[in-house]
Parts: structure tokens; C-alpha cells; sequence
């Protein structure tokens, strides 16, 4: 026979998170910020045979990954108060960059809608390639810029604006950006701001660019051609700002240990009673330190009074079945059987002297002999003591008293009712003498006389005079 206690611990984890979309490492542009929590379930069963014991043992592992994702903003990299260039690459223009073809830096009026500080003019009427790729280049400003200081590895966007002033429908200007990581190309972009045969006048244009991965390093390119039928196109404050993606990545991992201890041959049913007691009339809690804590299971008290257990009593009578006396049944068969049989032996003796002589009336024994046993099964009946339908009543009530709960205050009092309802005692108590205190101060107040104290007095004195003088 196998017997077993089972000891378990359980560990409950609760896991609260926001979900972002997924941004994988090769993602291009920006990813949406937020958290994304990933979770790894592994269970491992071990069992481990002691002999007298047998402990299965359930592990179970919880690999959780919480990736968190931001954009960060670089600031404008062409402003250089945020350090990434000095004062003359930076976007305002008050200083040529330097690139191909001819250029100038008109100021006051010469720059129109751009204001009266000075602004870059594309002068060059070529129609050639530039550095960076881009056809139908007169003139280029170039300005390249060290953002490894950034360490974006997880791609995101360059965005740019510039204001431009082109007075001449025929001329040309365009925006180009490249990014690298060291020498290699990590995204290269063209937009053209005004083409050929566009009347665009002044305009402030926006952009933007996305990459992938590792990005330490941007060129700024813009250029255009004028085709020196008046001014060639004008730009003044350029901004260049780049947006990161910054990806936290925490694992955490909880491991869960759930024991089954199964005792082999426990041969003593007390111990298992006592545990299956403890089990059933507790709440086993566990705390946070790991301590286990037995709280008692508090069962709701009965209102027992005199008059519920009063008509629990009526209740029971009322559905007490008839009992079928089988003694006295079985005793009145047995005479029936025993009359017939001596009736039959009278028969066969009668016979042959009816023969010799008539018979002679006389009043049949067998008669008398069941008056006789009628009344000693009487007597045996009435002999019994009677119980009344009450009395079982009331021992049954009792006996539904569980024995766990037979010595708690509800069923004692229970069981008191159900005694003076037996004993009709419920007026006992109706009627109580009451003893009223008598004052005894008057009696203590009084002296009785003593008509020989004196005479003890004086001999004592006496005596104890003549001791005095005796020691003279």
C-alpha cells in the first residue's frame, strides 16, 4: 500500500507591459517607442529515489526579454553650439563651405526674401556630375560632419530645412544628404528643392531621409546651376537634425521550483488523520520570507436557542416511521404453531378410546394454554420500557452532532436544550426565590453580660500580685 503527503510551493509571477511595435536591428528609419516584452517558458521534471521517499521535483523557467525603444534627437548638427561643427560650417550661411564651381555671399538686399544677413548664391552655369553623384551641377556647397560621438547602431532619420530664394524660372537647386558608417555608404539622398522651368520664388523646403544600423557620419551637399539670365538661386538657414533609435534590452530570468514528496510505507493512520485534520480545518498560507503559516478556518456558529431545537424535536416525531413490533409477531406465530401441533397429538391418543367409552366434555387445555401465552406476551411487552416518539427524536438530533464539533459551545448547548425539553424543565429557571439581605447592625452593636468575668478578674490579679512579691 502506498501512502503520501504532498508538500507543494507555488509561485505566482505577474507580468504588467505596454506592447511597441517590433524594431529588429536591420529596421530602416524610426521605430515606434515603447516596450516589448517577450517570455520564455522551459519545464524540467527530475525525480530522485530516496529509499523512503520519492521527490519529484518540477522546475520551471521563465526567460523574460523587456525590449525598451526611444528616438533621440540629435539637435541641429549645423548649429555650433551643439559641438558637432565650428563657425564656419555652420548653417546660416555667413561663410561659404567650399565645394565646386563658382559661388558668392551676398548680404543686405541682394539676399531679398532671405533677410538682409548673408545668404549663398549658386553662380556656376555648368551641367556636370557632382562628388556626391548628382547631374546638372553648376555650383556645390559641401559640409561634412562627425556624429560618431552619437553611437547610433540601430538605424533611424536625417531631416532637414533650408529657405530658398530662386528668381530665375530656368535655374535649378537641390538638397543631397549621404550617411556613413567610417568609409562605407549607409544612405545616400537627392531631393531637387526647384527644377528647371519652375517659377518657385522664396520657399522654405523640409525633408528627410531614413537609414538602417551603425551611423557615424553625414554630408550635406547642396547645389544647383544658374543659367545667368539674372540671379542665380539663393539659400540661407539650413538645419540638419538626426533621429535615433535607442534600444534597451534587460533578461531577466526567474526560475520556479515546485517539490512532490511522496513518503513510501508510513504505517501510522494517526499521523496521516492528524495531517488530513490540519489540512481540512486550516488555511495554509505562505508568507513573503518563505515561512508557512497555519490560520484556523473559523465555522460559522448555529443560533441554538430553545425554541429551534423545540421544533427541530416536532420535526423529527412527526417523521418517526410506525415500528412494526416483530417480537410480539413472531411469538404469536411460534403458539399458533405449537397449538396445532399438540391439538394433533390429543387426535392420536383419543382414537382408540373412543372405542371403550364416550368421552367426557371437559374445557379444552389448548385454550387456556393461549390465554396463558397471550398474557405472558403481554406481560413481556408491557414489561419493556417504553420509548416515546420524542425521546428518539431527541436521541437522534444528538447523534447528528459531528464528533469533531461535539465539545464546541454550540453543540454543549444543544445538547442542554434537548435534556430539559426531555425533562419538561424549560420553567425551571421561570421562577427564582429571591433572598433579601436582613441588617445586622443592630445585633453587633449589642453586649452580653457576663455575671462571673469579675470574679476571674480578681483572682488573676491576685495571683499574679503574689508572683510579684514572691521575687522580693
Amino acid at each position: 500500500m502506498l501512502l503520501y503527503l504532498k508538500l507543494c510551493l507555488f509561485l505566482l509571477l505577474v507580468s504588467f507591459y505596454s506592447k511597441a511595435d517590433t524594431c529588429l536591428p536591420d529596421v530602416e528609419g524610426l521605430c515606434t517607442p515603447g516596450v516589448t516584452i517577450d517570455e520564455q517558458v522551459t519545464v524540467e521534471k527530475t525525480e530522485e529515489d530516496k529509499g523512503t521517499e520519492i521527490i519529484y521535483t518540477t522546475t520551471t523557467t521563465t526567460t523574460t526579454t523587456t525590449t525598451t525603444v526611444t528616438n533621440e534627437d540629435s539637435g541641429d548638427i549645423l548649429d555650433g553650439g551643439n559641438g558637432y561643427v565650428s563657425s564656419n560650417k555652420e548653417g546660416d550661411m555667413d561663410i561659404d563651405w567650399g565645394g565646386q564651381g563658382p559661388a558668392s555671399m551676398p548680404s543686405g538686399n541682394s539676399c531679398y526674401a532671405l533677410g538682409s544677413d548673408k545668404c549663398a548664391q549658386i553662380t556656376g552655369s555648368g551641367n556636370n556630375t557632382s562628388t556626391m553623384g548628382v547631374d546638372g551641377m553648376g555650383t556645390t556647397f559641401v559640409n561634412t560632419i562627425d556624429i560618431s560621438d552619437l553611437n547610433i547602431d540601430n538605424g533611424g532619420q536625417v531631416k532637414y530645412s533650408i529657405e530658398v530664394d530662386k528668381r530665375d524660372a530656368q535655374d535649378r537647386i537641390y538638397m543631397h544628404v549621404s550617411g556613413f558608417n567610417g568609409t562605407t555608404s549607409v544612405f545616400s539622398g537627392t531631393d531637387i528643392l526647384s527644377d528647371t522651368g519652375i517659377a518657385s520664388g522664396y520657399q522654405s523646403y523640409n525633408g528627410s531621409f531614413d537609414f538602417s544600423g551603425i551611423l557615424n557620419k553625414v554630408t550635406i551637399e547642396i547645389g544647383g546651376r544658374d543659367i545667368n539670365l539674372a540671379i542665380g538661386p539663393l539659400f540661407d538657414d539650413v538645419t540638419v537634425n538626426v533621429l535615433y533609435n535607442v534600444i534597451d534590452t534587460i533578461i531577466t530570468q526567474q526560475i520556479t521550483s515546485v517539490e512532490e514528496i511522496v513518503y513510501l510505507n508510513i504505517g501510522n493512520p494517526t499521523e496521516l488523520d492528524l495531517i488530513e485534520e490540519i489540512i481540512e480545518y486550516n488555511d495554509i498560507t505562505i508568507d513573503e520570507s518563505g515561512e508557512i503559516e497555519f490560520v484556523p478556518i473559523e465555522t460559522p456558529q448555529e443560533d441554538i436557542t430553545y425554541e429551534t431545537v423545540e421544533i427541530e424535536i416536532d420535526f423529527e416525531v412527526e417523521n418517526i416511521e410506525p415500528e412494526i413490533e416483530v417480537q410480539v409477531a413472531s411469538i404469536e406465530a411460534e403458539m399458533e404453531a405449537e397449538i396445532e401441533m399438540v391439538e394433533a397429538e390429543e387426535e392420536i391418543t383419543e382414537e382408540p378410546q373412543e372405542e371403550l367409552q364416550e368421552p367426557e366434555q371437559e374445557t379444552p387445555q389448548t385454550v387456556q394454554k393461549e390465554e396463558d401465552s397471550e398474557e405472558t406476551v403481554e406481560e413481556e411487552k408491557s414489561s419493556e420500557p417504553k420509548i416515546s416518539d420524542k425521546e428518539k427524536a431527541a436521541t437522534k438530533i444528538v447523534k447528528k452532532i459531528d464528533d469533531k464539533a461535539r465539545y464546541d459551545d454550540a453543540a454543549q448547548t444543544k445538547t442542554l436544550i434537548v435534556m430539559q425539553i426531555l425533562g419538561n424543565t424549560k420553567t425551571f429557571f421561570d421562577s427564582q426565590a429571591t433572598i433579601t439581605d436582613t441588617n445586622v447592625e443592630e445585633y453587633l452593636l449589642k453586649t452580653i453580660d457576663d455575671k462571673y468575668g469579675i470574679l476571674f478578674s480578681n483572682s488573676q490579679n491576685n495571683i499574679m500580685e503574689q508572683m510579684i512579691n514572691g521575687q522580693y
